[in-house]
C-alpha cells in the first residue's frame, strides 16, 4: 500500500492514471525536477512536458530545490502555449507540487491537479523517460562543469535539439515540434 507523503500539504488524485496519450496540445501536461551534479554541488531542473507531442513546454533551472524552481517552469509553460482551462496537470506528491503556491498558480491556469501515488515512479513514466535520455545523451550523470556550463548544455539540448531534432518512434519518427506541425496542417 502506497505511504502517505511525509509533508502536510494536500495530495491531489492520480488522474492520469498512467495514460501519457493525448488527442490535442494542452490536454495533459506532466512535470517533474532532477538534480545534475555540477562543480559547486547541484542544479536543479524542473520540466513541464506537452504529452500530445513529447515538446518541453516549460522548465527551469535552481541552484535551490525551492517552490519557485516550479512555478517558473509551470510559468513558461503557461507563456509558451497559452493553454484553456481544464488542462490535466500531473506531478509526484512533492513539497513543491503540493504547496499552496504551485497549487494556486494551477487554479490561476486552471487546471486539473493530479500526483503520482506515493512511490510509484510509474505514475510518471513519461518524465522519467525524458530525464533519462536527457542524462544519457548529455553524459550528465557526472559532473560537465559548472552551473552556468550546465545550464547553457540543457538550454542547448532542450530548445535546439530535443524540441526541434530529436526523432521519437512514438511520433512517427518526428521531432515534437514537426509532429506538431505536422498534426495541426488541414486533411
Amino acid at each position: 500500500m502506497p505511504q502517505p507523503s511525509k509533508h502536510r500539504h494536500p495530495v491531489a488524485e492520480n488522474l492520469l492514471g498512467r495514460d501519457f496519450t493525448a488527442d490535442r496540445p494542452n490536454q495533459k501536461w506532466v512535470t517533474d525536477i532532477t538534480y545534475l551534479p555540477v562543480s559547486e554541488g547541484w542544479i536543479y531542473l524542473a520540466v513541464v512536458m506537452d504529452l500530445f507531442s513529447r515538446k518541453i513546454v516549460g522548465w527551469a533551472m535552481r541552484k535551490t530545490l525551492h517552490t519557485e524552481l516550479v512555478v517558473a517552469a509551470l510559468t513558461m509553460a503557461q507563456q509558451t502555449r497559452r493553454p484553456g482551462q481544464g488542462i490535466l496537470h500531473h506531478s509526484d506528491q512533492g513539497v513543491q507540487y503540493a504547496s499552496g503556491e504551485y497549487r494556486q498558480a494551477l487554479e490561476r491556469l486552471e487546471a486539473l491537479q493530479s500526483m503520482n501515488r506515493k512511490g510509484e515512479c510509474w505514475d510518471n513514466a513519461a518524465m522519467e523517460s525524458f530525464f533519462a535520455t536527457l542524462k544519457m545523451e548529455l553524459n550528465l550523470h557526472k559532473t560537465q562543469g559548472n552551473r552556468t556550463d550546465t545550464r547553457n548544455l540543457v538550454f542547448k539540448w532542450i530548445e535546439v535539439f530535443y524540441n526541434r531534432e530529436r526523432r521519437h518512434s512514438s511520433l512517427g519518427y518526428r521531432s515534437p515540434t514537426r509532429f506538431e506541425e505536422y498534426r495541426a496542417r488541414p486533411n
